[in-house]
């Protein structure tokens, strides 16, 4: 399986927890050898303000994240061209789904699959798009920009008991009929992490489920990363996600 990545992302660039020394290194030291990884590019600035105001671009040139959070867009730009013909892996950071068109927050800047995806609108690469979105927290910044377009449907799993959990996220995915799947990638639901709700193995089949009903839909599936902050079983979930993605 290809997945996007870029030794720049393991820089500590701020702070916050998405940021830390050792994240990266966790994910990739545990999927090693069993991917083939693709080097990033960064977004180009057209791409960004196709989805951010002048300002907000502005605001995080003067955080000095510009570079950073431009190479992850353009991870997830090419994690999704490439899962339009088989599924892909977008190993990006600062994560991107809080960020709305004219502002930001919890550890995001840019928001990587809203810029990924109206990309391959504009080129003409899709008409429809779905995204699941399974991280701890509301991916508000999705829904602020891709809320309203009526090429996209969101969903963001409520449930907070494990089985229902995965029995509704089961039954929207049945539901999906779209040209591609995207899904923000947020590993702190699980038993170990900020969530403590899903098991490692519920990543295999949610990555399962989505690349059937993509095939299904004889469309496209990638993920690309979102939260995930403790590092003994981050790299175990990922993991497991891609060998969904990948069954």
């Amino acid at each position: 399986m290809k997945v996007i990545f870029h030794e720049d992302f393991y820089t500590v660039y701020t702070t916050d927890p998405a940021a830390y020394a050792g994240r990266m290194e966790a994910i990739t030291e545990t999927i090693g050898n069993d991917v083939d990884i693709i080097p990033a590019v960064p977004a180009s600035e057209a791409d960004i303000s196709a989805v951010h105001t002048e300002e907000h671009i502005r605001n995080v040139r003067r955080k000095g994240l510009y570079e950073i959070a431009a190479l992850a867009a353009g991870g997830a730009i090419q994690a999704a061209e490439i899962g339009m013909t088989e599924p892909c892996f977008g190993l990006i950071r600062p994560p991107g789904h809080h960020a709305s068109a004219d502002s930001s927050w919890g550890f995001c800047y840019f928001n990587n699959m809203a810029i990924a995806l109206c990309a391959l609108k504009r080129k003409g690469k899709i008409e429809t798009a779905f995204v699941l979105d399974f991280d701890l927290h509301y991916g508000d910044g999705n829904v602020n920009i891709l809320g309203d377009k009526n090429w996209v449907r969101l969903h963001n799993p409520p449930e907070r008991i494990r089985e229902d959990y995965i029995r509704e996220t089961a039954r929207t995915l049945s539901s999906v009929s779209a040209d591609i799947i995207g899904i923000s990638a947020g590993f702190d639901h699980h038993e170990d992490d900020w969530g403590g709700l899903l098991k490692t193995e519920d990543y295999y089949t949610i990555g399962a489920m989505a690349r059937d009903r993509a095939d299904a839909c004889a469309g496209g599936c990638f993920a690309i990363l979102e939260g995930g902050y403790n590092h003994d079983v981050l790299g175990q979930n990922v993991a497991a996600l891609l060998e969904g993605l990948s069954a």
